[in-house]
């Protein structure tokens, strides 16, 4: 990732955690059956790709739970 995006890239990942643990799940869903959110619509593929590997990465220490928000 080109180190200009990745400022705004790691903001925009910043912006979807914010959102709690289950609505970020929800992201992850969504964005892997290639449909967009707010956070992403001006991305190009590559930067969802990355946002959506980070995302994953974030998450993983969840495993497929959340706990109560």
């Amino acid at each position: 990732m080109a180190a200009v995006a990745k400022p705004r890239l790691d903001a925009r990942l910043e912006s979807i955690c914010e959102k709690g643990c289950r609505l970020v799940w929800a992201d992850i869903d969504t964005l892997e059956r290639g449909g967009e959110l707010p956070e992403t619509e001006d991305l190009t593929p590559a930067e969802r790709a990355w946002l959506l590997a980070e995302l994953k990465a974030v998450m993983s220490v969840y495993g497929e739970r959340c706990s109560v928000e």
